[in-house]
């Protein structure tokens, strides 16, 4: 209701007048709003744009400006948009990349702590995948060449991966010790989807720059950048910006959007609906073994199928027919991951009990069909 009341209103008002031009109070609001949310105390500003792959490439204008270094680290499995340079950033080729390069230089890829499939447990992902990672920049690029360090703290294409405890803040540090901009992309799990405002406040990371869009703005087109203002400040003037960036009417739906974030309380939202669901997962899992994991946090959760429990086989064959058979019911679900073999859940922050249950029900009886 907050959405449609404030984005009607402004629709009434005006609609554009593009903020590098003529600025406006809506736009201050958000960037206000950001500053207050967002991880971390220090003097914040931001930067409105209109898709999370936009808000990617200007946090990497950003960095390299700030740094005056060129490099880009990013992660395994990674996803940061479809535009040249978010393709160069991102780790799978179909259906994100193939036939459409060359893409843009100068973007290194080192492994991530995937901890179900870690060789060694998930138990020791975290360190031994931070140390890899950190020894392939080193030797690799040299941290004194890095711009920016780019991860999703929850990785959402790649497959829901959670990160193995102990990964985001070692990998923060080594940002922080080299002068390098530490980035967190938050545009699929910000936003109480992962019961907190932000997925990386889980292990108290507080990023250089923070990108966000999706669940912003109630689905209107809103994207941004928001970071140390010392490091917001480092491209010269008019070096960021865009005709649309924060249109009015999206950024009175992002105040919508936050007051109904802030008055039905999503974060604790969020939290009920992991309970429900890992609880009615788990005991798939139980039941059905071509389930090997079931992950994730808040109201983003998936559970990775497998061949065999033992060499965790992907089973992506099982994946796209499950997916066919809930929509056969009805009920719309998304594959992902590097092997196309994980079935991700995104239910509505504020989906009704009956309606959740429901969809569980669909997915444990599709997995009893195939």
């Amino acid at each position: 209701e907050a959405v449609v009341r404030r984005a009607s209103a402004q629709l009434a008002d005006f609609t554009h007048t593009c903020f590098m031009v003529t600025p406006y109070e809506g736009y201050v609001e958000v960037a206000e709003a950001l500053a207050e949310l967002t991880p971390g105390d220090h003097a914040k500003k931001s930067a409105l744009f209109n898709s999370g792959a936009e808000a990617v490439e200007n946090a990497v204008k950003i960095a390299r400006a700030y740094t005056r270094r060129q490099a880009v680290v990013v992660f395994d499995h990674g996803y940061h948009g479809r535009t040249n340079l978010t393709m160069a950033l991102t780790a799978k080729n179909m259906p994100y990349k193939h036939g459409f390069g060359p893409f843009a230089p100068e973007v290194y890829r080192v492994p991530v702590a995937y901890g179900y499939r870690w060789p060694t447990g998930p138990e020791n992902a975290g360190p031994e995948a931070a140390a890899q990672a950190i020894d392939q920049i080193s030797k690799q690029v040299g941290p004194d060449n890095v711009a920016a360090i780019i991860i999703e703290p929850v990785l959402g294409e790649g497959g829901f991966i959670e990160p193995a405890k102990g990964f985001l803040p070692a990998i923060r540090k080594f940002a922080a010790d080299n002068g390098i901009v530490f980035v967190a992309d938050e545009i699929q799990s910000g936003f109480c989807r992962t019961g907190q405002w932000f997925a990386c406040e889980d292990e108290g990371i507080v990023p250089d720059l923070i990108t966000t869009a999706k669940g912003i703005a109630g689905g209107l087109p809103l994207a941004a950048v928001t970071g140390r203002a010392e490091i917001m400040d480092a491209a010269h003037a008019g070096g960021l910006g865009g005709t649309y960036g924060g249109n009015p009417v999206a950024c009175a739906g992002a105040l919508g959007s936050i007051e109904t974030m802030k008055e039905l309380d999503l974060n604790a939202r969020a939290k009920h609906i992991e309970a429900v669901m890992k609880a009615r997962l788990g005991a798939m899992a139980e039941k059905f073994d071509i389930i090997g994991d079931v992950r994730g946090r808040g109201a983003m959760i998936a559970i990775e199928l497998v061949k065999d429990r033992t060499t965790k086989a992907p089973n992506p064959e099982a994946t796209a027919a499950l997916a066919k058979a809930c929509h056969a019911e009805g009920l719309l679900v998304l594959t992902c991951g590097t092997y196309g073999n994980v079935l991700r859940f995104l239910p509505p922050l504020v989906i009704g009990e009956d309606l959740l249950n429901e969809g569980l029900d669909i997915i444990e009886q599709a997995f009893a069909r195939i």
